[in-house]
């Protein structure tokens, strides 16, 4: 199933050659925004703009339908009126293995849903597979296709399938700046015939993809969704973020991809017998990727003690409480530990145990470099599953220098190095919004990310990426062999 699955799917993340439907000879239309994007993006393959009768669009020669390029297409990108797409995927025969229909009115409006039955038998009369309508593109860096202008090119190892298109490029671009990387992201609107269910099992076997987020609003067929993710027994962690999960939210998705959400009581029933993340807001579905992306989970001992590390304490009180009702424990240390730490004649000021608050007087000490100690007496005896270091920028400003928080990253990681395996580390960088401040937390989240650290702007933050990454780790867990 899995070498099949890869082998359908391929034209799509990896097309050869791209079709692209409504290009003006004018210039300006989305089609034509999309072949500079994909030059931009580097693709190599050939392309072919499709027009009843201009003879060039964009300096490449253009064809007047699906049925008379010179190879077959593997990826048609399609944006013209609702009415024209069925009789165009006719004219196809047997030439395109995917259409994509960027256009709406089709099944999300009452007066579109015959059209919709439509064009999917124009499709299936076409011999080709259909994504949307009523969707935006892929974007595929193996592929070398984008539909956004802005996403990273270097191919990661993320998949994320959308049935919203907006939220896709939210995805990409806001994941971009956040240090994602994407083994693709497809947006799939109303799922006329391709669907989320496909592209999971499609992602399942992708060896290039290790995690899997999905935005949806509905499931066609929501037991089979059940049965992959059984099946999978979460062997890639799976993030949702699900719309439609009040009854307010289930007429909005109605209205937006013609969906029926279903009840918001079965998508948690799911995600306990399956494993997967549930994520309630566009934020933590990212904040959860992003640490899925960075952290290999650690099933043999699943993630629950931590250690809060940082300047300042009514941050750590508030994340202790907060970390609680997640089922994180911010454990006080043990007399061993807490005299490791006392034995290191820390400024006045600062707390030896946990949460460990240490003001920024502290954090200067050897230009940052007296943090490896505290850690490394901390690893040794308090054997926390996670640490989280918490850096309130704006406490730092004019009174250090830059390359302290260089050295506080540094040494943190040299301490895990000591101790592989034993603790996740994740970083929280915090500022008051001052923009000269922000700029410097983008660099600092710059040099992180390129270290493989997720970067959390709140410890609130980090402590849902890390719940839900504990309760994966739980999961697997509990499905392990037990040695007799």
């Amino acid at each position: 199933m899995s070498d099949s699955v890869l082998e359908q799917f391929r034209p799509l993340f990896e097309p050869k050659t791209v079709a692209v439907v409504g290009a003006s000879a004018k210039g300006g239309a989305l089609p034509n925004v999309f072949i500079r994007r994909i030059r931009e993006f580097g693709f190599e393959g050939e392309i072919y703009p499709i027009h009843p009768s201009a003879p060039e669009i964009d300096g490449l020669p253009a064809y007047r339908s699906l049925g008379e390029t010179p190879k077959p297409v593997d990826y048609a990108y399609i944006a013209i009126a609702a009415a024209q797409v069925p009789p165009l995927l006719r004219e196809a025969r047997g030439r395109v293995r995917f259409a994509q229909v960027i256009s709406s009115g089709f099944g999300e409006v009452d007066e579109g849903r015959e059209l919709q039955e439509a064009l999917v038998a124009a499709a299936r009369a076409g011999g080709m597979r259909l994504i949307g309508p009523n969707c935006l593109g892929i974007y595929t860096p193996r592929g070398r296709v984008t539909f956004t202008e802005i996403g990273p090119r270097e191919v990661g190892q993320v998949g994320i399938i959308s049935q919203s298109g907006g939220l896709g490029t939210d995805i990409i671009r806001r994941g971009f700046s956040r240090g994602l990387k994407f083994s693709g992201l497809i947006t799939v609107g109303n799922c006329a015939d391709v669907g989320p269910n496909e592209l999971l099992e499609y992602y399942l076997a992708d060896e290039q993809t290790r995690v899997i987020g999905l935005y949806i609003e509905t499931a066609k067929d929501g037991r089979r969704l059940f049965e992959i993710l059984r099946d999978a027994r979460a062997a890639k962690p799976v993030v949702i973020l699900k719309g439609g999960r009040t009854q307010r939210g289930r007429m909005a998705a109605a209205s937006h991809t013609g969906s029926l959400a279903g009840d918001d009581r079965v998508w948690v029933a799911l995600s306990r017998q399956t494993g997967c993340a549930m994520a309630d807001t566009l934020d933590q579905f990212i904040d959860i990727l992003l640490a899925f992306q960075a952290l290999a989970p650690q099933p043999r001992h699943p993630t629950r003690r931590v250690v809060l590390f940082g300047n300042g304490g009514g941050a750590s009180v508030l994340a202790t409480d907060f970390y609680a009702r997640l089922g994180l424990d911010v454990i006080p240390f043990g007399a061993e530990t807490v005299g490791a730490l006392g034995a290191l004649k820390l400024p006045p000021g600062t707390s030896i145990t946990n949460p460990v608050d240490t003001p920024v007087g502290t954090l200067q000490q050897d230009d940052g470099r007296v943090a490896e100690k505290i850690l490394e007496a901390i690893y040794a005896s308090g054997r926390p599953e996670a640490l989280v270091m918490h850096l309130n920028l704006s406490a730092f400003a004019g009174r250090t220098k830059s390359e302290v928080i260089d050295n506080l990253v540094q040494v943190a990681l040299r301490v895990q190095s000591h101790y592989p395996g034993q603790a996740h580390f994740v970083l929280v960088l915090r500022s008051d919004g001052e923009p000269q401040l922000e700029e410097r937390k983008r660099e600092f989240r710059a040099k992180a990310v390129a270290l493989g650290i997720p970067v959390y702007d709140e410890m609130a933050n980090a402590g849902h990426a890390l719940a839900a990454l504990a309760s994966h780790e739980r999961f697997v867990h509990s499905r392990q062999p037990r040695d007799r």
